[in-house]
């Protein structure tokens, strides 16, 4: 087998090597036989964690490091946090990883990720309600971020309320009471409760939102986003109407064809992706995903519920997609609707499905028949299971009666006669004898308990 286990040994491009759990553990440059080049010859590595969710990622060229990677889930499996060091010269002019990682920070609504942040900005993205498509993207810078740091109002009459010009403590409830207040002052909806007790100490409301530190709004870059029938965002639009960024995608999420003037860092790529710039991978929730192959680098952890082949995408990535890395996701927008037809147009339709409907049961038998010879040459034919013209077994009842045949044979050993199990059915009323009657004489079983009870 050219893939055994569904395991892609090697492509065009890389040498894949796997581990006993099904893991992707290396891939490494296919450098093709006399052929020499200097800028290739590297070589992935993956290790995980006894969850088999992906922990470790390192890139190295003639054993020398290029990027490492750390990846760290919260007790749901989501990922919270990465560190990535990448190669830069030193002051000695020697070529090594970085001291200090590129540190980024994840947050979560449910299944959807919501908010990154790392050292220059934080990217949040709201999504369409019920779904993985992103809708509004808002970045701040993180100088900006960081003057939205204020005092509480309790924090802040602490600090200056000593005789001395010091610091005092107020009891946990004064401060819970002070807390309650200033959210009401930032609301602008004062309750009575609260200006009866600041009366009762001599204060107004006025007085206390002097206090308080001024409110800092930071500025934000807010953008709409624009996404084709699954989610894969194709542009994004500014308040002003203008497309800041935009990109082409193939048909696997790989990205053809990129503008970005405004250097935007857009990693969203098909639902529930995020794009990974060291490692080239797609995290999608559960696993990762690799978009030169077009499917996933471990075993899908729901096993054969999410199909036979482990490793799989949707094969069809144009209408379906995998927003959590476990199994296939329902179309995400509803099938096209008919172009109308003229009344002619309409009767012609009419009259070929009724003509395809009378000959698919015209043949029935004879279809039968020629699919046993053609696929079983040396077969010796059933009669029973081919009837005459009209008698044919109806599907339905064949399953369920073979379903009762196979659980006798595996409990006890013994098959009993499909005609027995069929007349055990129609006695119970689980199968009227009406729809019955085909069947029996499909089988052959004309022989019924009735008739054998009138011989006796």
């Amino acid at each position: 087998s050219m893939w055994p286990d569904n395991r892609i040994a090697r492509d065009a491009h890389y040498l894949y090597r796997y581990d006993r759990h099904g893991r992707l553990t290396e891939k490494t440059d296919l450098i093709p036989e006399g052929v020499i080049r200097t800028d290739d010859e590297r070589t992935h590595r993956y290790h995980y964690d006894s969850q088999h969710r992906l922990v470790h990622y390192t890139r190295t060229q003639y054993e020398e490091p290029l990027v490492e990677s750390r990846y760290l889930y919260d007790p749901l499996g989501r990922r919270v946090a990465k560190r990535v060091w990448r190669r830069e010269r030193d002051l000695t002019g020697w070529m090594s990883l970085s001291r200090k990682p590129q540190v980024t920070w994840y947050g979560w609504d449910g299944d959807r990720l919501t908010t990154i942040q790392n050292d220059r900005s934080r990217i949040q993205t709201i999504y369409q309600p019920g779904s993985f498509t992103p809708l509004i993207r808002v970045e701040t810078a993180t100088g900006e971020l960081a003057k939205t740091q204020r005092r509480s109002l309790a924090d802040a009459l602490q600090q200056s309320g000593g005789e001395d010009g010091g610091s005092v403590v107020f009891p946990p409830v004064l401060v819970q009471m002070l807390d309650r207040l200033e959210s009401e002052i930032l609301a602008d909806r004062v309750s009575e409760e609260s200006r009866r007790w600041l009366a009762s100490c001599g204060l107004t409301v006025e007085q206390m939102q002097n206090q308080m530190d001024p409110v800092y709004t930071p500025a934000r870059k807010i953008h709409l986003y624009h996404c084709d029938h699954r989610g894969l965002p194709l542009a994004l639009i500014s308040k002003e109407g203008t497309t800041e960024w935009c990109a082409e995608y193939d048909e696997w999420g790989n990205l053809l064809n990129e503008e970005n003037p405004h250097q935007l860092q857009q990693l969203i790529r098909l639902p529930g992706q995020q794009y990974d710039e060291e490692s080239g991978l797609y995290y999608n929730r559960h696993r990762y995903y690799d978009p030169l192959q077009g499917r996933y680098i471990t075993q899908d952890p729901i096993g054969l519920k999410g199909g036979w082949n482990f490793y799989q995408y949707p094969l069809n990535p144009v209408t379906n997609t995998d927003p959590l890395g476990l199994e296939v996701f329902p179309r995400p927008f509803p099938l096209p609707i008919p172009w109308p037809k003229s009344p002619a147009q309409q009767q012609a339709d009419d009259n070929a499905a009724k003509a395809l409907t009378k000959w698919w049961n015209d043949t029935a038998s004879q279809r039968i028949f020629d699919s046993l010879i053609l696929n079983n040459p040396g077969l010796a034919l059933d009669i029973t299971m081919i009837a005459s013209r009209g008698n044919v077994a109806d599907t339905g009842i064949t399953d369920r009666v073979n379903d009762i045949i196979n659980d006798r044979f595996w409990s006890d050993g013994k098959k009993p006669d499909r005609c027995d199990v069929l007349q055990e059915l129609i006695d119970c009323g689980d199968i009227s004898a009406k729809d019955a009657k085909s069947t029996q004489k499909a089988w052959n079983c004309r022989h019924s308990r009735q008739s054998n009870d009138k011989k006796r």
